[in-house]
């Protein structure tokens, strides 16, 4: 799995629209003929604690490797829309918290494995 790099890479792929929604989540996709190449916007201002924005990140990527053989060639980026409320999720990287990332982003990713 590739990184997307570039801000020109991610700009390009956000302009191809939204394809999928979670509540704090939303997926961007444009179709590519050479590989699988993943994409990370956790915004400053949905995720104030750089532990945070550190743990959705890794949870985006590691997610993007274990779908890598699963999912068609695309350039995708994931977004994050919306803040997680700090009162249900007190520390920056509680193992809560990441149970909570990870089981959206599957939510999320299910618009890609359906045919």
């Amino acid at each position: 799995m590739d990184k997307l790099t570039l801000r020109a890479e991610f700009e390009s792929v956000m302009a191809a629209g939204i394809v999928a929604r979670t509540p704090h989540f939303a997926l961007h996709e444009q179709i590519s003929t050479t590989a699988n190449r993943w994409g990370a916007v956790v915004p400053k201002r949905w995720a104030r604690r750089a532990v945070t924005r550190n743990l959705i990140k890794r949870q985006i990527y590691a997610l993007g490797r274990e779908q890598l053989t699963l999912l068609p060639n695309a350039d995708r980026v994931i977004r994050l829309r919306k803040s997680f409320d700090v009162q249900n999720f007190v520390s920056a990287s509680s193992g809560h918290l990441r149970s909570a990332v990870r089981t959206e982003l599957h939510q999320l990713l299910k618009h890609c494995l359906a045919p």
